[in-house]
């Protein structure tokens, strides 16, 4: 009898344990499917929010000669004496190693401007 209910509670506790770690399993996936939407939701209002940058006031160029590409750098500033690459961060947010080879090009002053004629 003792032998009985002591492979009763074993199996009971096997299959216990067996469909708590089945739940564990589909709660990091849940986990895993949220976390990822909510970078992605994080990256999307990002790339919405940087379009309006150039429209606050702290902005210290004028928008209007503003010009957004996007990517890999938010968009050129266009002024009477200077052409300004422009990258908008917000929080902790650092430069990708991308926009840094940017950012080390025009210091070096390794910017061109070339016209291509096609005929």
């Amino acid at each position: 009898m003792r032998v009985l209910i002591i492979s009763t509670i074993t199996i009971l506790m096997f299959i216990f344990l067996i469909r708590s770690l089945y739940f564990h399993i589909i709660l990091l996936k849940k986990l895993s499917k949220t976390s990822h939407r909510k970078r992605s939701l994080s990256v999307r209002y990002g790339k919405l929010t940087e379009q309006f940058f150039p429209l606050i006031r702290e902005y210290p160029y004028n928008s209007t000669n503003f010009r957004f590409l996007g990517t890999p750098i938010d968009g050129i500033q266009f002024n009477e004496d200077s052409i300004v690459f422009v990258e908008f961060k917000l929080a902790n947010s650092k430069l990708t190693p991308k926009q840094k080879r940017i950012k080390t090009l025009v210091e070096n002053n390794k910017v061109r401007f070339e016209v291509f004629y096609i005929k």
